[in-house]
């Protein structure tokens, strides 16, 4: 890499805590028309790969006692898994995107961003605002857009979250530009944590994955491609779209349970009892009631790696908000940046903030991983698609590319799964060695006994 390619990557490993001088093992396969965007998008997508990729090769290297493998990513296969959603096929059919009421809106005195994809999100969205739910979407788009006609941004946006649903004003979000990317705690003292050689940097991690939707799914995808036994755990009060669980399910096990009954709380506990690692991807404190803040689980397993990721950061006045990327992109500006030349409100050519995160998300557990193997100890660790947002905002510098058009087929492959056969994106995460594809297909969402394997 030259130095202006480096930089981005440097930041994010610095972030990360990563040795310096480890930085020159990343060199990037350089491709044509990838992420095209006024921000710069491909230079956050390739370094967040480019870390992970490292992240791994050095613990696979401390497992080994062997060299840093090298670590070389290509940009095409980074551009076709940040858009990995798109590109998922299930029998030939295409997966399913935004819902009809999720969007962009104008509203009395700017634009409005809403998210509805999940049938309580729409329910709360309707209720809000005093529309009766007929099912018929385009009646109903019909509605919501007259609605918001006449209503203030900011007025909608506080009605609808007072009802639990999800809306921003374009260009509202109140956090500070200089959010943490990366925050790293050590906690509690230990003997260092050994783990034995193997063949993958993850294998025999025992990852708990209460996460959803995409950025943590991500990172416990690339957990478990390399080697972790990943077991997401869901309430079953709140399905998971079965699209967006094939596409995030590959290489990882799938359980419900209802952590407010004793049975099922039992099973959990059996389950932290071994686990080295839990992230979560819920609102700060939102698990708390459960006995699951970090502090909680590192009282009940020290040495845990505890992460955590959430929207709109740890502190401020958003901070406990539901939030998702499309929602992050639009209050924090990045929408206003993109917009079209009459106005409307864009978007980035990839949900960045969430890719992005998850692959950052994984390579802090996989550095985690690592100092325990020196210093032992707990950790905690914060990231946030708000954190993200800021740093693709200010602080990385855009590098030249060049034009042309992204060809995916190199980076897609078919794989027969209990969905049916699913054409979908190849993980971009690479060193010499690494794995070209997971080990096994997604199960069906909540299907898995809760079980170790």
């Amino acid at each position: 890499m030259n130095g202006d390619e480096d930089e981005t990557t440097a930041h994010a490993w610095n972030a990360l805590g990563g040795p310096t001088e480890l930085v020159d093992k990343v060199s990037y396969e350089k491709a044509s028309g990838v992420l095209p965007a006024r921000l710069p998008v491909r230079e956050l997508a390739r370094a967040t790969v480019g870390v992970c990729s490292l992240a791994a090769a050095e613990l696979l290297a401390r497992r080994s006692t062997g060299p840093v493998p090298a670590v070389r990513v290509a940009e095409g296969a980074v551009a076709t898994a940040f858009v990995s959603e798109r590109h998922l096929r299930v029998d030939g059919r295409a997966a399913r995107s935004f819902a009809p009421l999720s969007g962009f809106w104008r509203a009395a005195d700017g634009w409005v961003r809403t998210h509805a994809n999940y049938p309580h999100h729409r329910s709360r969205l309707l209720g809000a605002l005093g529309i009766s739910d007929t099912g018929d979407d385009r009646a109903l788009a019909g509605l919501l857009s007259a609605e918001l006609a006449t209503r203030s941004a900011h007025a909608v946006q506080e009605a609808v979250y007072a009802a639990g649903g999800l809306a921003v004003a374009v260009g509202s979000a109140p956090f500070e530009p200089a959010l943490p990317l990366v925050e790293t705690g050590l906690v509690g003292e230990s003997g260092p944590r050994r783990l034995p050689v193997a063949s993958l940097p993850a294998s025999g991690v025992r990852v708990l994955d209460l996460t959803r939707v995409i950025a943590g799914p991500v990172a416990t995808r690339t957990l478990a491609l390399l080697g972790a036994d990943v077991l997401r755990v869901d309430p079953p009060r709140l399905p998971e779209d079965e699209d967006a669980h094939a596409d995030t399910g590959f290489g990882k096990r799938s359980t419900l349970l209802d952590l407010s009954a004793p049975a099922d709380r039992d099973v959990f506990e059996d389950l932290l009892g071994s686990a080295d690692v839990v992230i979560t991807g819920y609102r700060p404190g939102s698990l708390d009631r459960h006995g699951l803040s970090p502090e909680a689980l590192l009282a009940r397993r020290p040495g845990l790696a505890v992460a955590q990721l959430c929207a709109w950061g740890w502190s401020g006045p958003w901070a406990s908000r539901r939030g998702f990327d499309s929602l992050v992109q639009a209050a924090s500006g990045i929408a206003s940046i993109e917009a079209s030349a009459d106005g409307r409100p864009g978007v980035l050519p990839a949900q960045a903030l969430d890719h992005g995160t998850g692959y950052l998300l994984a390579a802090a557990v996989l550095r985690a991983l690592t100092d325990q193997q020196a210093t032992g100890g707990g950790r905690h660790l914060r990231l946030s698609l708000a954190g993200t947002a800021s740093w693709l905002l200010h602080d990385i510098r855009p590098t030249p590319s060049g034009g042309g058009v992204h060809a995916p087929r190199p980076w897609l492959t078919r794989t027969a799964t209990r969905h049916g056969l699913l054409d979908h994106a190849l993980p971009p995460v690479h060193y010499d060695g690494a794995p070209r594809n997971w080990a096994r297909p997604p199960t069906g969402w909540g299907t898995d006994l809760p079980v170790w394997i």
